[in-house]
């Protein structure tokens, strides 16, 4: 079991709540991305720095991850496909994706690209709140704790 992150676009404050997380249950994270990611010094952490390039860093991840682990992610698409692998997947505002609401979520992705692509200024998602940072951390520790029960 581990976590992977999709780094390029995962908020500071959500990273460090991560890096606390793989500390304290002694969980490999990884840290993909196209740039270099700093990671505190730990056997648990790292970070994975791949080529620029269109969905490099998602495709990495999803050759990498395996059915036990967790996928940090606010990438629709990425998520589907790693649910899809049997891992579980989790955007940085808390909400977990599952099976029964990744094909909406898709839908309504694809809606608002078409949207964005005929003009119409659709804004981006709200700046992460201290509720959302609260959300995720609870989302976490639900994630670890149904992993600890797999596995004791």
């Amino acid at each position: 079991m581990a976590i992977w992150v999709d780094a390029d676009a995962c908020p500071n404050v959500i990273k460090e709540i991560l890096f606390r997380a793989a500390d304290r249950v002694q969980m490999p994270l990884t840290l993909v991305a196209n740039q270099n990611i700093r990671v505190p010094p730990s056997k648990f952490i790292r970070s994975l720095r791949v080529p620029a390039g269109f969905d490099v860093a998602d495709n990495e991840i999803v050759r990498l991850c395996s059915a036990e682990d967790l996928v940090i992610t606010a990438d629709i698409p990425l998520a589907a496909e790693v649910l899809e692998k049997g891992a579980a997947a989790l955007n940085p505002r808390g909400e977990r994706y599952s099976p029964s609401t990744i094909r909406e979520k898709l839908t309504m992705r694809d809606f608002m690209d078409t949207m964005r692509a005929s003009g119409v200024q659709t804004g981006g998602p709200d700046s992460l709140s201290q509720r959302d940072r609260q959300q995720f951390a609870g989302e976490l520790d639900k994630w670890l704790l149904e992993v600890k029960r797999r596995t004791a």
